[in-house]
Formats: C-alpha cells, sequence, structure tokens
C-alpha cells in the first residue's frame, strides 16, 4: 500500500501509475480513489502518470478526528503534490473533489498545473 505522511503525521494513501504528463484526479463524497480506476486505466494506457488520493478520513487514509474542512485537504493535496514533484500537472476533480481542487488553486497558486485557463463546465470553449 503506497502512502504518503502530511506534516501533521496524517497518513494519505495514494495509487500512482505509467508515466509522462501527470493528471491527479480527486474523488467525490464520501467515495476514495478507486472511483478514478476507469478513468485511470485509459488515462494512463495513452501514455499519462495517473495519480489518486485517498482524502484524509476516505478509503485507506488514516481516519482524524480533526482536519476534515476544505483548507486542509487542500493542504494535504499541495503536499502530496510537492512530495511526488508534479509538474505540468491536469488537476480533475469530482463533486467534493472539484472543491479540494478549487482550494488547491486558491490556497497554492497555478505553479504547478499545467495551464493558465481553468474550465469547470463540459461545455468550455478555449
Amino acid at each position: 500500500m503506497t502512502t504518503f505522511t502530511t506534516r501533521d503525521g496524517t497518513r494519505l494513501f495514494y495509487k500512482d501509475w505509467g508515466t509522462g504528463q501527470p493528471i491527479l484526479f480527486a474523488h467525490g463524497w464520501p467515495l476514495s480513489s478507486d472511483a478514478w480506476d476507469q478513468q485511470m486505466l485509459f488515462f494512463g494506457a495513452q501514455g499519462y502518470r495517473v495519480i489518486a488520493h485517498d482524502r484524509r478520513s476516505h478509503g485507506r487514509s488514516d481516519q482524524t478526528w480533526d482536519g476534515n474542512h476544505m483548507d486542509q485537504y487542500a493542504d494535504d493535496l499541495a503536499e502530496l503534490i510537492a512530495a511526488l514533484d508534479l509538474r505540468d500537472l491536469i488537476l480533475v476533480g469530482h463533486s467534493t473533489g472539484g472543491g479540494e481542487v478549487a482550494h488547491y488553486l486558491g490556497r497554492h497558486g497555478t505553479a504547478r498545473p499545467a495551464s493558465r485557463r481553468w474550465c469547470w463546465s463540459a461545455r468550455c470553449r478555449r
């Protein structure tokens, strides 16, 4: 089982498959990284590195009493991204994971994501 330990000592489970440009998937409530397996298999086969984590208190990550709020989720995500040294990163979030991604961008900036253009809809225009 692959885990990463945050600064506050919380162990987060994550999957990290393949090579190439990284795509990080953030799951919805109350799911786990397993929700992304089909997408990870698809994009991994297309030559991407695919990563998904179990947010604190979800799935195989530590079940914490404290820190179960968006700011902490974003900070955990930032620590994982830094630990894996992800750059030119594509971020994908569903439901709570979308909020986690938005909070990450607001709190930690856009230095590591691939593009400065953001799209929150399936009908985005360039």
